[in-house]
């Protein structure tokens, strides 16, 4: 079987070329119009919760900011994990829900939670971007300018 493959190629060189041709036209439109994104989006649905924290170590962070988040968040329905981080000058707490919840209603349920928080004077939480890890990448390109040049004096 492979060698009639072989022996029609080498036997039509111009119809086997053709045909590249054609596939390569072909593939190329539709890629063109590909409805589909080449990348899909599959990180969960979550919420960020980001607080500037000034004067407090990580430990008192983790006491005093931190950890009050946490714990009203875990009445949430659709909550699946809760994440956190303190770190100098900073809490983050990242509630994930499950997949069935909608971004706006994750969010909403959020910001309920954090309007009845008691948290130090002067430290207010602040939800993160509506974004998803794909929507986090940074894209940049760097480019040289075109220096003028100076005539030389003589």
């Amino acid at each position: 079987m492979i060698n009639k493959i072989i022996k029609f190629s080498v036997e039509s060189r111009m119809f086997i070329f053709i045909a590249t041709l054609l596939l390569i036209v072909l593939g190329y439109r539709s890629f063109q119009t590909l409805s589909i994104d080449a990348v899909p989006d599959i990180t969960n649905t979550q919420v960020q919760i980001n607080t500037p924290v000034k004067g407090l170590v990580p430990e008192e962070i983790e006491r005093m900011v931190t950890f009050p988040i946490e714990y009203s968040m875990n009445g949430i329905p659709g909550v699946q994990t809760i994440r956190s981080i303190s770190r100098f000058g900073i809490s983050q707490v990242t509630v994930i829900f499950t997949e069935e919840t909608q971004i706006l209603v994750a969010r909403q349920l959020v910001s309920e939670k954090l309007q009845n928080l008691e948290l130090p004077t002067g430290v207010v939480p602040e939800m993160g971007p509506i974004s998803t890890g794909l929507g986090e990448i940074f894209h940049y390109s760097v480019s040289a300018k075109k220096l003028k040049q100076t005539p030389k004096k003589d």
